[in-house]
């Protein structure tokens, strides 16, 4: 008898997943527990393995393609030789130009023509690219003939070898003169390959699942969370040279280790940076425990692996815990208790050199740290200048939930902590 394998639901948040590779193919015998195929979700790459043993004599959905949470991906019968001729699959349909939230029918209440009029006020606006300017003709040496240049221009150019084509005019109609070859460069200098496409020629490409939600998520944390900011500068000095005397001694601690262990333990003194608004109730929630949510880099975006209870950890358990889920992140191998959650994140750009940025919240929490590199400036040390090292940290907060105040008492107590990094071996 035929039957159906559709999408499964691979993360709590999948709507729809992109099928990226096939571990069977048409016409192969399954066993259950079998790996049948890997699915990239908006969190990681997940092997899905069969329920039921059974005859694979049809894929519905290839390599690359995506399908929907329900939809069918193959069709499998109990014999080998079975017909499936006339077999329609079971599952849902995707329809076009529909999104998948569409195909699970759900009971929802009439808006009130204030919420009605609250949604349009908020609906995305069409920012859509120019079409390429097929008009445009790059200017080359051999097309100085059509430009607009005075004689003058024309003779001091060629008795100095200058490319007219290298400035704009600055006369009428942007007729070039002889003011104007002042910043002409000679014949040659700098010259490239004539380009072969229009300007603003451009390709789209989808985004991938973990993108897509990235985008959804960030984008309502900055339409519908009042954020506001707090930048504090942290000397490190102390602390860089602490790092350097423990790798002499064979003990290798990054400057992300030392930040991870002083923002929890400035989190236990400051419990109001680690709540959260849950906007269903729209109650505040309050975290009982310090769970961090670390930002890693991915090829295709973002995840936030979580340090639980970091608060109880020693230095050294979070440098070896964060090198592990970082890891596991970018190989697509982290399960849902490991990044879903958390009670406070950090961002950090500090080793690309970043002077300075500003990281968006991460709802339901209330609040983001973001740090950036650290960089030497003169700084005023008992009333002269002197070459310090630096870091900027700023604070992202939801304001629903905590004022400049709390944030600044934070910060505070975070760059005690790494201006005294003692306190962190501790």
């Amino acid at each position: 008898m035929p039957f159906t394998v559709t999408m499964p639901k691979l993360s709590p948040t999948m709507e729809e997943g992109v099928l990226t590779k096939w571990h069977v193919k048409e016409g192969d015998f399954v066993k259950a527990g079998d790996v049948l195929f890997e699915v990239a979700t908006d969190k990681a790459t997940v092997e899905h393995s069969a329920i039921d043993e059974g005859w694979l004599r049809k894929i519905l959905v290839t390599e690359g393609q995506t399908a929907v949470m329900n939809q069918a991906v193959a069709i499998f019968t109990e014999s080998k030789e079975e017909s499936i001729e006339g077999y329609k699959p079971e599952g849902v349909v995707p329809k076009p130009n529909e999104s998948p939230k569409a195909q699970e029918p759900t009971e929802t209440p009439t808006p009130s023509v204030k919420e009605e009029r609250a949604e349009v006020s908020l609906k995305q606006p069409r920012f859509v690219p120019e079409p390429p300017l097929t008009s445009y003709v790059f200017p080359t040496h051999t097309e100085e003939r059509h430009l607009r240049a005075s004689p003058l221009a024309r003779k001091i150019a060629k008795e100095k070898n200058l490319d007219l084509t290298s400035v704009k005019g600055s006369g009428p109609h942007g007729r070039i003169v002889s003011k104007d070859l002042e910043w002409a460069t000679p014949q040659g200098v700098g010259s490239r390959e004539r380009p072969t496409i229009s300007p603003g020629s451009y390709e789209e490409e989808p985004l991938s699942p973990i993108r897509k939600i990235i985008a959804e998520r960030l984008q309502q944390s900055k339409t519908f969370i009042p954020h506001f900011y707090c930048t504090q500068e942290v000397r490190m000095d102390r602390l860089t040279t602490m790092r350097e005397e423990l790798a002499e001694s064979g003990v290798k601690l990054s400057v992300n280790d030392f930040l991870l262990r002083g923002v929890a333990l400035a989190l236990r003194e400051h419990p109001v940076i680690r709540s959260g608004f849950n906007s269903d109730s729209g109650k505040i929630i309050r975290f009982k425990t310090i769970d961090i949510s670390v930002a890693v880099s991915l090829e295709s975006g973002l995840i936030t692996p979580i340090l639980r209870h970091a608060d109880y950890k020693s230095i050294m358990q979070l440098s070896r815990e964060i090198k592990v889920l970082a890891t596991r992140a970018r190989e697509g191998k982290l399960s849902r208790e490991e990044y879903m959650g958390g009670s406070f994140s950090v961002s950090n750009l500090g080793m690309y050199g970043i002077s300075e940025f500003k990281a968006i919240i991460n709802p339901p929490q209330g609040a983001i740290l973001a740090a950036a590199g650290i960089e030497e400036k003169p700084v005023v040390q008992e009333g002269n200048i002197c070459i310090g090292k630096t870091m900027q940290l700023t604070l992202a907060a939801d304001h629903r939930i905590m004022d400049g105040t709390d944030a600044a008492k934070f910060l505070k107590t975070l760059q005690k902590f790494l201006e005294r990094p003692s306190l962190l071996l501790l």
